[in-house]
């Protein structure tokens, strides 16, 4: 096993540096280090359970690695796959929002204070060997990570050898927050996908603070005050769902279903007259929700006389 453990290490001693875009280069600063992260020592194939621990406990989880390793061990495999992962995240009432694989985001989301559970394959693509770690710190001039890795807290580790086997993971990253928490380096939709997989799984009362910070980050995104309302309309607050409806309808006035939802909204606050001009819009607009549009117009329609 000795080459093959050292073998990464010689075919990573010449990569370059990963080199950050201007933007995040100039504000970030030079050093960063998340505290308050747990190191759970790895046992054998169980560097997915132990890192999860690790970034659960920092985000106010209390769990053991005893207690993921059903939950996240797949014997078969010999390790933790990434849906299992994630599945595992919402779970236990966390969101897991994947990154970009950006050296850009990584090192954002540490500064930021979430530690980044990141997947390398420590030998050849042929002959993997898959790890999870995760990353606590850096330090830009040094040009070194600090991680919880394997048997060994606080590890530091060359930027450019972390990178090549990182690489060989197609850059998978990913962070586990509270609902209310976001990522400092996602984009609204990739924030979308991963708010709607926890309210899927945890329900739309759990999941409103996390769609209550992305209208925050993002109040032109349509798509987030429509989750918005329908999160608020599912936990029993029409009014709410309703001028949530209304923003994602302001936002886009093309977004079709948005206008479905506000006129069966302002419907059953009875606002007639509101639910028709709603619905009308609804209907007027193309697509797989216009015959709903319609026939609520209709059952609506008499009230209206």
């Amino acid at each position: 096993m000795l080459p093959v453990l050292m073998l990464p290490a010689l075919l990573s001693g010449c990569a370059a540096t990963p080199r950050l875009s201007p933007d995040i280069a100039g504000q970030l600063p030079g050093q960063a280090y998340v505290t308050g992260v747990p190191f759970h020592s790895q046992r054998d194939y169980q560097c997915g359970p132990a890192s999860l621990a690790m970034a659960l406990n920092a985000s106010g989880v209390e769990v053991s690695v005893d207690q993921l390793i059903p939950q996240v061990f797949v014997p078969g495999r010999e390790g933790s796959v990434q849906p299992e992962m994630m599945a595992t995240v919402r779970r236990h009432h966390r969101i897991g929002y994947l990154l970009d694989g950006s050296f850009d985001a990584l090192l954002s989301e540490v500064n930021a204070g979430h530690p980044v559970v990141v997947l390398q394959n420590l030998s050849l693509p042929l002959l993997p060997m898959w790890h999870y770690a995760v990353a606590i710190g850096y330090d830009r001039q040094r040009e070194q990570l600090i991680l919880h890795s394997g048997e060994q807290s606080r590890q530091v580790t060359d930027m450019s050898r972390f990178d090549a086997t990182w690489a060989r993971s197609g850059r998978w990253a990913m962070v586990a927050l509270p609902p209310g928490q976001l990522p400092q380096s996602i984009t609204s939709q990739q924030a979308t996908d991963s708010i709607a997989a926890f309210e899927s799984t945890t329900g739309a009362e759990a999941a409103l603070p996390a769609w209550q910070a992305m209208v925050a980050r993002w109040p032109g995104h349509a798509m987030g005050w429509f989750a918005l309302g329908n999160a608020l309309h599912a936990s029993g607050d029409p009014q709410p769902a309703a001028d949530a409806f209304e923003q994602a309808t302001k936002q886009d006035p093309g977004l079709a279903v948005a206008w479905l939802n506000l006129g069966v909204t302002q419907t059953s606050l009875g606002q007639r007259l509101q639910a028709i001009t709603s619905l009308q819009r609804a209907a007027a607009l193309p697509g797989r929700w216009q015959a709903q549009a319609e026939q609520a117009l209709t059952e609506l329609a008499p009230l209206s006389h």
